[in-house]
């Protein structure tokens, strides 16, 4: 496979990942949500069961997906956390300026 498949492949289970783990972040604050109206000792139960068991688990496949998400990243050459890739955008847009005021 090339690097640009192998990148695309990630970068689409990357963004599956984070549109589920979106998901279970609001079903856990849904669960928070009903666990404060139904109070008592069922709302500590449910409260309880989503810090302890629940959240890890969110955690865990959160963290799997961003490392997927950095992986797709440097396969596909994209320099999104380098000081470089800012400093060439900047050059780009300065220019773009400089231009713009030539061409007045």
């Amino acid at each position: 496979m090339k690097r640009e498949k192998i990148a695309e492949i990630l970068k689409r289970i990357f963004g599956w990942g984070i549109f589920l783990t979106l998901i279970a972040g609001g079903l856990a604050f849904f669960g928070f949500l009903i666990a404060l109206i139904i109070g008592g000792e069922s709302a500590t139960l449910i409260s309880v069961f989503i810090h302890k068991k629940y959240f890890p688990i969110v955690i865990r496949i959160a963290s799997a997906t961003i490392l997927l998400g950095l992986i797709a990243m440097y396969f596909g050459k994209l320099e999104a956390l380098s000081l470089t890739a800012d400093k060439k955008e900047a050059d780009e847009e300065l220019a773009a300026i400089k231009q713009a005021q030539e061409s007045e």
